[in-house]
């Protein structure tokens, strides 16, 4: 079936826009491309932070060609100086025709005002072309400009029935090769893990990224540790990565320790404490703070449960392996009193399954 030209297009838009995961935080995924006489002259997305964005890029491609030509891009054309210029300037310069636009841009720096200047100059510009696509694809960046909070990911590796350890604390692996492999693509996309300490003594992670042919990035790790317990011979504070180890601690936490960790190259991070434990929605806004747009929380238990409890979680990657662990001593997914009623149970939407080898990925995002 034929699809409209305006969506046709979007979707190229949309298809480079996402070429650019996991290097453009804390911007946003931005495609853009250049249309004259039913053909494209020009493509762009935006690749890293700091450089210039999908628009210029689209219209180097291009050249002279741009001129009278349409644009289509999966976000509002931005309009305010910040590390490039305004790129409404360089459309405007170049003589685009019209301008496509997916989505209105949730900046309040541009939210709308991008779209005004370049009608003003006479260009001609249609919104909400595949807006529910762009919306997807930018849903980090969003929630990270209105709230300046991190968008949280929260995923969970389980068997059949519900386990995430044996009665020993025994998890690896609970799921395939193909499903860790999807995992770590994830961790190349996201600005940082967290786990808590307790994951951190028992399984002695690295929590990097590791893709076949030594591609990916590693995110920044966060540990959470309200007294410090953490080994000073813990593998993530010996890493030779970019990333940065963030320790997130109580003000009553040792000194010592803090410049013990801090002379192996660990930030630490005093956070204030809510019933005796990191207070997790205080420790977000700080990381929104440095510019960490999304987070991807890997256990264990307590920690899942706690930011579950406390409604901080976005999206869900659930992944159900084909095995039973059996024993009320194993270590479930969620721990904590529950939720008395089922009516009052945390409610999964827009849920997607789908197989990677034995396994099943459940993902959906949990309603506010």
């Amino acid at each position: 079936m034929n699809i409209p030209r305006e969506e046709h297009y979007m979707k190229i838009a949309l298809s480079l826009a996402k070429r650019g995961r996991g290097k453009v935080s804390p911007n946003p995924l931005v495609g853009t491309v250049l249309v004259k006489n039913g053909q494209i002259i020009g493509k762009g997305f935006h690749q890293r932070a700091g450089r210039p964005h999908a628009e210029v890029n689209a219209l180097k491609d291009a050249g002279n060609k741009a001129i009278g030509a349409d644009l289509y891009i999966n976000l509002e054309p931005c309009c305010h100086y910040g590390k490039t210029p305004p790129c409404t300037d360089a459309l405007i310069a170049h003589r685009i025709r019209r301008v496509f636009v997916g989505m209105v841009d949730p900046n309040p720096l541009v939210s709308g005002k991008g779209i005004k200047r370049l009608v003003k100059a006479g260009i001609q510009v249609t919104t909400g072309i595949l807006e529910g696509e762009a919306r997807k694809l930018n849903e980090v960046f969003t929630k990270y400009i209105t709230e300046k909070m991190p968008f949280v990911i929260l995923k969970v590796a389980s068997t059949l029935d519900g386990k995430i350890a044996t009665r020993d604390g025994d998890a690896r692996w609970i799921t395939g090769e193909k499903a860790r492999t999807f995992v770590h693509q994830l961790r190349n996309e996201v600005d940082a893990i967290l786990v808590g300490i307790g994951t951190v003594k028992r399984d002695d992670p690295q929590l990097t990224t590791r893709l076949p042919h030594g591609r990916g990035r590693d995110p920044h790790r966060i540990i959470l540790d309200t007294h410090l317990a953490i080994p000073l011979s813990s593998k993530l504070l010996h890493l030779d990565s970019q990333a940065k180890t963030i320790i997130a601690t109580a003000h009553h936490a040792s000194s010592g320790k803090a410049r013990k960790l801090e002379g192996l190259g660990a930030t630490i991070l005093t956070v204030p404490t809510l019933r005796g434990r990191i207070n997790l929605k205080a420790l977000l806004k700080k990381l929104g703070t440095r510019d960490i747009t999304s987070v991807m929380v890997e256990g264990g238990r307590e920690t899942i449960t706690s930011f579950l409890e406390q409604g901080l979680v976005d999206k869900l990657y659930l992944f159900y392996a084909p095995k039973i662990i059996m024993g009320k001593e194993a270590i479930g997914i969620t721990g904590g009193r529950g939720i008395p009623l089922l009516k009052d149970a945390i409610q999964v939407r827009e849920v997607k399954v789908k197989r990677l080898g034995n396994d099943i990925l459940i993902e959906g995002y949990l309603q506010k």
